[in-house]
């Protein structure tokens, strides 16, 4: 007989019959609400509802704070708000069915376009009103689809999306990177079922995604081996040929955003930049700093070397996933997160140039991470953290300093630096020794 109250069991020969209970009676009150024959609806939403009003609360209540930033744009050398102007007068361009013909400051791919047309949809606002609007719902969606991610428990994925992004105050609201965040975190999200058609929908907005900001494209580099990888790569290719394909059809100069991003040298916030920055305040190097291509840039002896070696640097990076992926031994569902943010951190920490903006790719890709217990990235995704509080000193708060190099700008500078450089190494070495070798990463 089974003993369906084991804290009183019966005694043995001395079974009281057990009445059959009906369906309309209530639930034992000394039961626990969470156990399986009582946990119901009701009981779900008075139990389980809490952890997402709070997450709710914090979205408002920081996204309130970010909006109030960007409404008065006076905090350090301010103007953050000026690249929505920046994108009003492209919008114009679009209008004339051209991508900007010669403008040195675009340097995006032309799905960039789609993103910069975007705010057309609400006629009713002003550009400006508008371009906040979509991205202010970008993080909405973001934080919905991490919610629902975690919705087993609730990890710490929502909440390093919500609570990380206002560490780089009100620069996310003036960029049009949450939009292209966004695609990377569903498209890693769908990678994660195991249906074909999510799978494909991952490759597609993996694909519409690179057509905006190249970036996403990583979203497949740890895709399991196979099926899952052939029907997401196919998806993104043939998105993206599509879109590339039909841009150039109805706009002119779709791919002269190459020459521009050619001639970038070595902005001032990037790890290269940093070396320079040494070298200045030491007397051993006697570069200066110049306005260029729409952002301050070093020039002088030895920069294009540095160029060359930060391009050297990221073919290497690219060529060690290469290998990683023909090395690769195990995959668990948090393989291609963790992959993903290993590899957007490589290429970011080689690249010639490191915009503050980067860090919200970086803080949603860790958000993805955490939303699996599996991941083995959760002291990369802590790094990231003071490194976006030291990009919003550097950008807006202190770029005074770090444009002049005055010993707080380098201080900044290299504490920023040297945390994105060692989460990147860390988040190699994780992934690597949780994939490949006997022995996985600690966790």
């Amino acid at each position: 007989m089974t003993n369906d109250h084991p804290q009183s069991p019966p005694r043995p020969g001395n079974e009281p019959p057990v009445a059959p209970r009906s369906e309309s009676e209530p639930p034992s009150r000394s039961r626990s609400p969470f156990d399986s024959d009582t946990f119901t609806a009701a009981t779900f939403v008075t139990v389980g509802r809490g952890p997402y009003l709070a997450l709710a609360a914090s979205w408002l209540l920081s996204r309130a704070g970010m909006l109030l930033l960007l409404v008065r744009d006076d905090l350090g050398i301010g103007g953050v708000g000026r690249e929505v102007a920046l994108y009003q007068h492209w919008y114009g361009k679009f209008a004339d069915g051209t991508f900007p013909p010669g403008d040195v400051t675009w340097q995006y791919p032309p799905g960039a376009g789609l993103v910069i047309m975007s705010p057309g949809i609400l006629p009713w606002l002003t550009y400006f009103q508008a371009f906040v609007t979509l991205t202010l719902l970008a993080d909405a969606v973001v934080t919905l689809a991490l919610a629902r991610a975690d919705s087993a428990r609730l990890t710490h994925g929502a909440w390093i999306w919500v609570c990380g992004l206002p560490l780089l105050l009100h620069l996310p609201l003036a960029r049009y990177d949450v939009q292209t965040t966004a695609l990377a975190v569903l498209a890693l999200l769908a990678l994660s079922a195991r249906s074909t058609a999510a799978h494909q929908l991952g490759g597609a907005l993996a694909g519409i995604g690179a057509m905006v900001k190249v970036w996403p494209a990583l979203a497949l580099i740890g895709t399991p081996r196979g099926r899952t990888s052939r029907e997401a790569w196919t998806a993104a290719a043939v998105t993206a040929l599509a879109l590339l394909a039909t841009l150039a059809l109805f706009f002119s100069e779709s791919l002269g955003f190459l020459r521009q991003q050619g001639s970038r040298g070595i902005q001032i916030e990037s790890l290269g930049g940093t070396a320079l920055a040494l070298a200045r305040a030491t007397g051993a190097w006697p570069g200066r700093v110049e306005f260029r291509y729409g952002a301050f840039e070093y020039m002088g002896p030895y920069v294009s070397s540095l160029g060359h070696l930060a391009l050297l640097l990221t073919v290497i990076a690219f060529g060690w996933l290469l290998l990683w992926r023909l090395r690769a031994r195990r995959w668990t569902p948090a393989t291609p997160l963790d992959a993903a943010l290993a590899a957007v951190l490589l290429f970011t920490v080689t690249s010639r140039v490191i915009s503050p903006q980067y860090m919200i790719w970086l803080l949603g890709l860790a958000a993805v991470c955490l939303t699996s217990r599996r991941t083995v990235m959760a002291p990369v995704a802590l790094l990231l953290l003071p490194a976006a509080a030291l990009s919003s000193l550097a950008y807006p708060v202190l770029y005074l300093d770090v444009v002049t190099g005055t010993a707080t700008g380098l201080t900044v500078m290299l504490l920023r630096n040297a945390l994105l450089l060692a989460a990147a190494l860390l988040a190699a070495r994780r992934l690597w020794t949780s994939t490949v070798t006997d022995v996985p990463a600690e966790t």
